[in-house]
């Protein structure tokens, strides 16, 4: 599978998530709940960047870290970004039917089946990176710092905050401060988690998990600012799900608030926001660097 945002060393990051996260998944074709699972797997087959997991392998290999001891861990960022999608697609949430091309979780299964199966990666995802066996060789210290970062991310003072957020302010006056603790949390909290657990796999000092982090915040921005631009600009074929969505709910965005063109400036300021941040890793950064350009030029 090839990704054309991806260096070399980032596509064979995405060739070992891609290998991996079948097996880290439940599988029993004879299990009463074998629905539940079946659904569990539909959300993570979708493919799409895995832009969380790589950010995790990369960064663990930049600190100097053992990629394959990162694996599990990058799977479950993935998982949790799966049972986010699952649950923002929702009736009740997006109500969108369509994700990357396809039927949504909860059109192809129902709602109730794809509640629960969100529920289930969520679940799934700490399984894995609290499992023992996936946790050796790894420091306990640092296995934990991993797992304390991925759960502050993904909570209420984060995905689950900057989802609430987004409900709250639907069809209401937002201003621009509002709006970035909004995405914040919605997207840049997952990004931010991601360069942080490979960073704490590795077992990076305080310098690089600071420039990590920082790197992720303004990515994870600058990603939502695209994207924002594209469900603007772009169609539903381009984006694999239905363009124009965010004016139909009536949420505020950054072409909303600031128009296309400056947007476009805010998410290229960003980006250099985070290159910057990478100075700390030197040449060894290369690859993320490349990636954040790419990702400002991204057409989907």
């Amino acid at each position: 599978m090839g990704n054309q945002l991806y260096s070399p060393v980032l596509q064979a990051h995405l060739s070992d998530v891609e290998k991996a996260l079948p097996a880290y998944l439940p599988q029993d074709n004879k299990a009463p709940q074998q629905l539940l699972y079946e659904i569990m797997s539909y959300a993570c087959e979708a493919g799409g960047k895995r832009l969380r997991p790589v950010l995790v392998l990369e960064f663990c290999r930049v600190c100097g870290g053992d990629t394959a001891r990162a694996m599990p861990f990058a799977c479950a960022v993935e998982m949790i970004h799966s049972y986010s999608l699952v649950h923002d697609d929702l009736p009740c949430m997006d109500n969108s039917s369509v994700r990357r091309g396809r039927l949504s979780a909860h059109a192809a299964y129902g709602e109730a089946m794809a509640v629960l199966a969100g529920d289930a990666l969520l679940n799934r995802a700490f399984e894995i990176i609290l499992d023992p066996a996936n946790r050796s060789g790894i420091p306990e210290e640092y296995a934990l710092r991993a797992a304390y970062e991925l759960a502050g991310a993904s909570g209420a003072g984060g995905m689950v905050g900057g989802q609430a957020l987004d409900l709250l302010y639907e069809n209401k006056p937002v201003d621009l401060d509002i709006l970035e603790k909004l995405q914040h949390g919605k997207t840049a909290a997952l990004f931010e988690a991601a360069c942080a657990v490979g960073c704490h796999i590795a077992g990076a000092g305080a310098e690089k998990l600071t420039a990590a982090r920082e790197y992720g915040m303004q990515l994870g921005m600058s990603f939502q600012i695209v994207d924002d631009i594209l469900d603007a600009t772009a169609t539903s074929e381009q984006l694999g799900k239905p363009a124009g969505s965010d004016i139909e709910h009536g949420k505020a965005t950054y072409v909303s608030l600031l128009g296309v063109k400056a947007a476009a400036e805010l998410a290229k300021e960003r980006v250099q926001k985070a290159v910057k941040a990478l100075s700390v890793f030197g040449n060894k950064a290369d690859a993320l660097c490349d990636l954040a350009f790419a990702l400002l030029k991204r057409k989907k």
